[in-house]
């Protein structure tokens, strides 16, 4: 089967993993005589591979990822909600569930609510499947953006010194990652930031603060992320976040927000019955939780938050409004800080992969200019995730598209380093800002591996 945009006439790894997908397919069927139709995600893998939704045409998930993420669906949760109904205690868990904030946009124009609404209404019925908390992700979002901002700092300051310390590539988006440590290697893995992705950064919290809060063990926590993109499903199962010792890892399961409203679709839940019930507290407060949002383009922000910090802490500068320069698209942006002629900061906003593509050229040709760039998988960003933004013929559903937009940038924008709940986190949870600890939780490594050759010159 052709991959959509590939060079290729058929996709290698489809190939590869017709005969293991349709084992896996037939086991499920077997495992419950009453399994209802196959979700989003099991469809895509089984119907068409379109390349902007696999990683790269060759190698890029192995036989065992396959396996594993295929096991991150419905059942699995289900399977998680009737051992708690059984009278083996020792087998019950506390369910946690984890809000990406580019989700919530697809649930309020699916909802037809405002976002407020549409995560209250979301979490109604999470609590109504016998999830016990549910939390904001913007919360380790905010993490994410205040350690990338120091990391940036440092490696600026040190780029004399260092040639790995600039360009810094944003680590947030694990299609990116894969990419980068599958394909391009040690080009740009020493570049990346080494900032966990909000959704592991809320695992860490939640199997080590609120797991500690609860009087729990780790891995009698189960830590369910809603996210928008399918590559969530296989950044969950990277090595360094399993605990071998605690036999636990930081994000047990992953289901996008189109899964989500399957099971609604599945249970015949309508969006009227549901309660609204406001998010939990992560300290156990009680009242209603302030929704916020990062600035930029229905994503976590880290350009404008990096460059406007960047800016203050290494130049002076105060930076009120961010104007982007569009280059080849919409899609491949910079935006410069220039004082008395002299060009101080230039970064970029680079998504898609054909625009990461080209950004790579530019890096191997040494015509690179830029000193950070925020690098998304997906073109448009967050909210066009493949989990939730997808029509049935693999194209972006620019309607729905449009309504996310519009409600995510009627949210308030909040400065990261303004949430009280976070520095009172750094504190309480974490022994400081620049603390041991604050390392080990927030921050991880990227390294080059299984380096495949062939796919290194694939035209996307």
């Amino acid at each position: 089967m052709k991959c959509d945009n590939c060079t290729k006439t058929e996709c290698n790894k489809k190939q590869k993993n017709d005969e293991n997908q349709a084992s896996a397919s037939s086991e499920f069927a077997k495992g419950d005589e009453n399994a209802e139709e196959k979700s989003e995600f099991h469809k895509l893998a089984s119907e068409r591979v379109f390349l902007s939704d696999c990683l790269a045409c060759d190698k890029c998930v192995t036989d065992e990822e396959s396996q594993h993420i295929y096991q991150q669906n419905e059942r699995e949760l289900f399977n998680i909600l009737s051992l708690n109904k059984k009278c083996d205690t020792s087998k019950h868990k506390v369910l946690v569930a984890s809000l990406c904030p580019q989700s919530l946009p697809y649930f309020a124009a699916k909802f037809k609510v405002g976002i407020a609404e549409a995560a209250r209404k979301l979490c109604g019925f999470l609590k109504c499947l016998g999830i016990q908390y549910v939390f904001d992700g913007t919360l380790a979002s905010d993490f994410s953006v205040i350690e990338s901002q120091q990391e940036f700092v440092h490696r600026y300051r040190r780029h004399n010194q260092d040639p790995n310390a600039l360009p810094m590539f944003t680590s947030a988006c694990p299609g990116w990652i894969r990419y980068a440590e599958r394909i391009l290697g040690n080009l740009v893995t020493p570049h990346i930031c080494t900032s966990k992705s909000p959704p592991q950064i809320m695992g860490s919290l939640v199997k080590d603060f609120f797991a500690k809060q609860q009087n729990l063990p780790p891995d009698k926590v189960y830590h369910l992320v809603v996210a928008p993109c399918f590559d969530k499903k296989l950044e969950a199962l990277r090595e360094e976040f399993y605990k071998s010792l605690l036999h636990t890892k930081d994000v047990d399961c992953v289901l996008t927000s189109g899964e989500i409203i399957q099971i609604m679709e599945k249970r015949n839940t309508s969006v009227d019955e549901l309660d609204s019930v406001a998010l939990d507290h992560i300290f156990g407060e009680e009242g209603e939780l302030d929704i916020a949002r990062h600035e930029g383009r229905g994503s976590e922000g880290f350009l404008e938050h990096i460059f406007k910090f960047s800016a203050k802490e290494l130049f002076g500068l105060e930076v009120e409004e961010i104007v982007y320069r569009t280059l080849k698209n919409r899609d491949f942006q910079e935006v410069i800080l220039e004082k008395d002629g002299e060009v101080l900061l230039q970064f970029a906003a680079v998504y898609g992969f054909r625009n990461i593509q080209n950004m790579i050229q530019k890096l191997k040709k040494g015509k690179f200019p830029y000193q950070l760039v925020e690098v998304l998988a997906c073109s448009g960003g967050c909210l066009s995730g493949k989990g939730q933004a997808q029509s049935t013929n693999g194209k972006p559903d620019k309607a729905l598209l449009q309504q996310m937009e519009e409600v995510y940038t009627s949210l308030p924008v909040r400065l990261p380093e303004k949430n009280a709940t976070v520095q009172k986190l750094y504190q309480d949870w974490l022994e400081g800002i620049d603390s041991q600890k604050a390392q080990e939780a927030l921050h991880t490594q990227y390294r080059a591996e299984n380096l495949t050759s062939s796919t290194l010159d694939y035209k996307w």
